[in-house]
């Protein structure tokens, strides 16, 4: 395990860096430096399977020139002999690289000090027994909860902390803490000859945002729920997604409005800033500093303060997702969207993206969707067309009989474009619940084709 680094000395580090950097030849400079540990353990059927406790740090540099260029380069150390060759790398990297429009570092003013509620103290106090204990109650309430069970393949548990640095040539520096624990249960169920599975998890920057026995129980009732899953009559069914399904489909309408994306004419929103493309129930926002958001903090990767951006409005395209290079490009400013690690160079990501939800509740939107489908998994998202739209995805889920799921539904496909969808979304539910840094809640889509028997 890596000792801790004073902070002093990453300042120091800094410091020198980007002097010298400035003294080499370049225009602009800025860094990033990151460390962090990390605690894992899980059980595999009842019995110990990973047990891992590591720690790691980072720092990378990227150099500016006049002409346009940039170059990044990083180590895992601040040794100064480790630092020196760190230079030389950046600088030849910036050298042998393209030369981009729009390149310049952020020189606005820094980011309000703000408590966004991303460390708590007791995961940095757990320990080792507590982490075994927490898995054994999940593998216990899993067993406990379906006489089907045939296995826990899967109790895990996994938390950790860090903190991170930005500074530049511009004048700009930050210090960045968070802690993290997530906990995942995957189960086998059998009945006759067929058998399933499926899983549930979750994240959270603190221990109280976490509720592993939730889990165990939530991987046996979805699981249970599509177990047997036959096909249905080719058709057009009403649909009711449930909170991770939509949190999938966000997650895919985020590349959508990347301004990078946007403008290589990779999304399907190229030239539709205005447009109304979905159902007018629709708000997508991104937000940087949801208090305890797995994808919260006060600036981007490239120093500029974070906030809110709403995307849709009203089911209207309202605004896409910039970082400083593309913001230029387009005459616009960043949104705070600047996505970087220490060894890669800008771009443009989410932070915390998600529907604005609606004021039914998941009950309310199932007995509205008598005898369609309620879908609880999707598979294939990654084939989805981000130009025309098109796609054709299979699901798993349940009938929809008198407002509850009853005959689990399997090799079936949902078949269609993703404006068609949008715009027949009916109603969103109230009950948002994040995966990671994307969130969703029950989300009722009118009339989709279904492609079965």
């Amino acid at each position: 395990m890596i000792e801790r680094v004073r902070r002093e000395d990453v300042e120091g580090a800094a410091t020198w860096l980007l002097d010298a950097a400035l003294r080499r030849g370049a225009a602009q400079a800025d860094l990033l430096w990151t460390w962090g540990v990390r605690n894992s353990f899980s059980l595999c059927d009842g019995e110990p399977e990973e047990d891992r406790m590591g720690s790691g740090q980072g720092l990378g540099l990227r150099l500016l020139d006049g002409a346009g260029r940039q170059g990044v380069a990083f180590v895992n150390s601040l040794d100064r002999h480790r630092l020196e060759h760190l230079l030389q790398w950046s600088l030849h990297n910036c050298r042998q690289a393209e030369v981009l429009e729009g390149l310049g570092l952020y020189g606005g003013p820094a980011a309000d000090e703000v408590d966004l509620e991303l460390e708590d103290p007791r995961i940095m106090a757990l320990t080792a027994s507590e982490r075994h204990e927490l898995c054994r109650s999940m593998d216990g309430r899993a067993r406990d909860c379906d006489p089907r069970i045939v296995a826990v393949r899967s109790a895990s548990w996994d938390d950790g902390w860090g903190e991170g640095f930005y500074a530049s040539t511009e004048g700009l520096s930050f210090w960045h803490r968070a802690t993290f624990a997530a906990c995942g249960v995957s189960v086998v169920l059998e009945e006759g000859e067929t058998v399933e599975m499926g899983g549930s998890g979750g994240e959270s920057r603190s221990l109280k945002g976490l509720d592993p026995l939730f889990h165990a129980r939530e991987a046996v009732e979805k699981t249970a729920l599509v177990l047997g899953g036959k096909s249905l009559p080719t058709g057009r069914y009403p649909l009711v997604l449930d909170a991770e399904v939509t949190a999938d489909f966000v997650d895919l309408l985020g590349e959508l409005f990347l301004a990078s994306n946007v403008r290589r004419k990779s999304s399907l929103l190229a030239g539709r800033m205005g447009d109304a493309v979905a159902a007018s129930c629709l708000t997508l926002v991104d937000d940087g500093r949801i208090p305890g958001g797995m994808g919260s903090s006060l600036v981007d990767g490239e120093g500029v303060p974070t906030g809110r951006t709403t995307l849709l409005e009203g089911g209207r395209v309202l605004s896409f997702l910039y970082d400083l290079r593309h913001a230029r490009l387009e005459g616009r400013a960043s949104t705070g969207n600047g996505a970087r690690g220490v060894g890669t160079l800008p771009d443009v990501g989410t932070n915390n993206l998600f529907f604005l939800p609606g004021t039914a509740s998941t009950e309310d939107l199932l007995k509205a969707a008598e005898g369609g489908i309620f879908v609880t998994e999707i598979m294939g998202l990654h084939t989805v067309d981000t130009v025309s739209g098109e796609f054709s995805l299979g699901i798993k889920g349940a009938l929809i009989r008198s407002g509850h799921p009853a005959e689990p539904v399997a090799g079936v496909t949902m078949a269609g474009s993703i404006l068609d969808l949008l715009a027949g979304v009916k109603a969103l539910g109230k009950e948002l619940r994040f995966f990671g840094t994307t969130g969703g809640s029950a989300l009722a889509v009118d009339d989709m084709a279904i492609a079965g028997l």
